[in-house]
């Protein structure tokens, strides 16, 4: 049974910095994407940034582009969110997914993950 269980959600000035842990168990995630996704109020999700987990390699939304790193660590099975630069529209709630697929590109959809945790709240204030 795959958990993905997020941590280090809190409240943050404009300009601070979090980071975000999903923890990963229940299966060998090699051949998984990982993604981070972010839902504020009355939105839908957004994605924000994706991992291949066997490889490293990495792609962004534009809108957190060299300000946020998404990576893995594969001895704590363990997927993080570093979080610079924090910005008042960055507050929402931070979810990690796994999914599977060839192009991280294809990645951006929140259709293509299966496996969600229950998300974490990132608030920053201004």
């Amino acid at each position: 049974q795959v958990q993905l269980v997020e941590s280090g959600g809190g409240l943050v000035q404009a300009g601070g910095s979090l980071r975000l842990a999903c923890a990963a168990s229940g299966r060998t995630f090699s051949n998984y994407i990982m993604g981070w996704f972010r839902q504020a109020p009355g939105k839908e999700h957004e994605f924000v940034a994706a991992i291949r987990w066997s490889d490293g390699s990495t792609y962004y939304a534009d809108s957190v582009k060299g300000r946020f790193t998404i990576s893995r660590d594969n001895v704590k099975n363990t997927l993080y969110l570093q979080m610079n630069s924090l910005k008042p529209e960055d507050t929402a709630a931070y979810y990690c997914a796994a999914g599977t697929g060839d192009l991280l590109l294809a990645m951006r959809r929140a259709a293509r993950y299966g496996y969600w945790g229950q998300g974490t709240q990132v608030t920053v204030s201004s």
